[in-house]
């Protein structure tokens, strides 16, 4: 009766943990009408993208549209020529919707024609919808053009339509190429405080927005006096990695889209907002952060709401129900062995397998969600597979140890064999974040089980045999091993932490070198003050060296005494 009671009170407060960190929050002032200004519109759906030159239907664009005439008054297009793209007009003059219509401008001069033809056609022949035009997105900021040519495209446009002319890119380059002020009809700069080279935390976003519109004004003033400012693109995304204090949430997202409106509001500015439906084709350059810019997700779900309370996890119950589930059945195979255990050590394995379970659902939860491929679903399946073997084998390893019985060595091969596939991945991924980290999720969720598994048999160890030591565990001794592969692991522990130390480096140069970064610190010893505090303050990156660090210590910490115990 008593582990019944402890069964349905783990229960209860895994529900509880799940409701309180999944409370809808206040994102600030509901955005009037519940429409927005202007969104940046891109059809693509999953399989889609310009990349492989899939493109949707007329009829998904027609259903997209139908969803944008709810959500905003205009929508923003960056490409005129490809695919079904030459419908959009049309379709958007059946919702109500005007539009900023764009020329996407590339290396291929060819393809340069062809939307330079094309978004000409459309301004003349749909006046009604289309009421300014922007030729190239961030065409300087790629390298595929220099602004000589990207002034001869405006140029031609001009002559050619009615409408008002831009050219859009980040905030940055119109300072460094002001002769493109001259030139366009109004200005088009984007400001993305997750992308500055001093990425900012989302409370701070507001000013930095305001402070970059107004001296990009002063600059321009001082070349063409009176010039509209647009901001094409602004926004921050749902989901990925964290750069410095800038962190991807869809609360942020939330409170960032509606600070935005408060400010631009206040001040007159001029807006548009990335995006409408999350991008699945841009994880392939960007990552998980690239795809997660949307108010849809890229299956047409609503992410948030522009008014009212908004939930980080509206299906957080799933998560709890489905490790609920997980747990019951553990509870159930092990129910007539429980019998026998103290009810600390009874209470200590609830908890326990509560707890892989619950980090199993979610870790499940997270990578399907991450995923937008078929290739990336199954390295998902095959990473939650691993995960639930190795949590299977542990717990039956703690089992084994609350209970005082002998060890068996298969599960310790097994165990040992899981974990080191586990700690090679860790020094892998670590090694391409330090490279190369900035589009490159901390891969934290794929290694719940073996982090918070073996920490947890430290503490099972602890509670049997007075011995914080993972050796006594199993992990390696019992397995079968002597001091070679002893030596062995330990090389591979030394490594974990190596590349962890690295990783520290690495993101703080990746700050130091970057341009905007150097201009607002040019002390030398300054700037690698505050690049340090950048990395050391990215709770994502301090979660993946502390995971490090736990995946480590199995392989450091040693105990012969414990060891000869095991085998004797």
């Amino acid at each position: 009766m008593k582990i019944a009671s402890f069964v349905v009170l783990v229960v209860l407060l895994n529900g509880l943990l799940g409701w309180s960190i999944n409370l809808p929050q206040d994102v600030g002032a509901d955005v009037p009408s519940g429409k927005l200004n202007s969104l940046s519109f891109a059809p693509f759906r999953e399989g889609q993208g310009p990349l492989d030159e899939k493109f949707p239907s007329s009829e998904q664009i027609d259903a997209d549209l139908r969803l944008m005439g709810e959500k905003t008054h205009t929508i923003r297009t960056y490409a005129s020529a490809e695919g079904n793209m030459p419908t959009i007009p049309a379709l958007a003059r059946k919702y109500g919707l005007k539009m900023i219509q764009g020329a996407w401008l590339g290396s291929i001069k060819e393809d340069n024609k062809a939307e330079i033809a094309e978004v000409i056609r459309s301004a003349n022949a749909n006046p009604d919808v289309v009421k300014r035009v922007i030729v190239g997105n961030e065409v300087l900021l790629r390298g595929d053009l220099d602004s000589k040519k990207i002034i001869e495209y405006i140029r031609e446009v001009k002559r050619s339509v009615k409408q008002p002319v831009s050219y859009a890119d980040v905030w940055s380059m119109y300072m460094k190429h002001p002769e493109l002020i001259k030139e366009v009809d109004f200005i088009t700069i984007h400001i993305l405080p997750y992308w500055e080279d001093e990425p900012i935390t989302v409370d701070q976003a507001p000013k930095h927005i305001e402070r970059i519109f107004k001296q990009v004004q002063q600059e321009a003033d001082a070349i063409a006096p009176g010039k509209r400012i647009l901001i094409g693109e602004s926004g921050w995304p749902g989901e990925g990695r964290q750069r410095g204090w800038s962190v991807p949430s869809v609360v942020n997202e939330a409170k960032f889209i509606r600070a935005l409106i408060e400010v631009a509001n206040k001040n007159g500015f001029d807006y548009n907002i990335v995006e409408a439906f999350n991008q699945s084709w841009k994880s392939e350059l960007e990552g998980v952060v690239g795809a997660n810019w949307g108010l849809y997700s890229v299956d047409r779900k609503e992410v948030f709401p522009l008014t009212g309370l908004v939930y980080e996890n509206p299906d957080w119950l799933k998560g709890v129900i489905a490790s609920t589930i997980l747990f019951l059945i553990i509870v159930a195979f092990y129910w007539k062995s429980l019998q026998s255990l103290s009810l600390s050590r009874v209470a200590f394995f609830l908890l326990f397998s509560q707890l892989l379970t619950l980090l199993l659902a979610n870790m499940a939860e997270n990578l399907w969600y991450t995923s937008y491929s078929d290739w990336q679903r199954l390295q998902t399946v095959l990473t939650v597979g691993l995960n639930a073997i190795l949590a299977g084998l542990i717990l039956q390893r703690g089992h084994g140890l609350l209970a005082n019985n002998t060890a068996n060595p298969k599960f310790g091969a097994w165990i040992y064999t899981l974990y080191m596939l586990f700690a090679g991945f860790a020094v892998y991924k670590t090694f391409g974040l330090a490279l190369d980290g900035r589009y490159i999720s901390f891969p934290t969720v794929a290694v719940y089980v073996p982090v918070a598994g073996m920490f947890g048999l430290m503490i099972i160890s602890y509670m049997t045999e007075l011995s914080w030591s993972l050796k006594a565990v199993e992990i390696n001794r019992l397995a079968g091993h002597q001091n070679s592969k002893a030596d062995q692991d330990k090389i591979i522990g030394y490594a974990l932490l190596a590349v962890g130390m690295t990783l520290i480096i690495w993101e703080a140069k990746a700050f130091m070198i970057s341009r905007d970064f150097i201009l607002a610190y040019p002390n030398v010893g300054e700037r690698i003050g505050v690049a340090f505090i950048f990395s050391v303050t990215n709770y994502q990156l301090m979660a993946w060296l502390i995971c490090l660090a736990i995946l480590a210590l199995p392989l450091l910490v040693s105990d012969n005494k414990s060891g000869k115990r095991m085998h004797g």
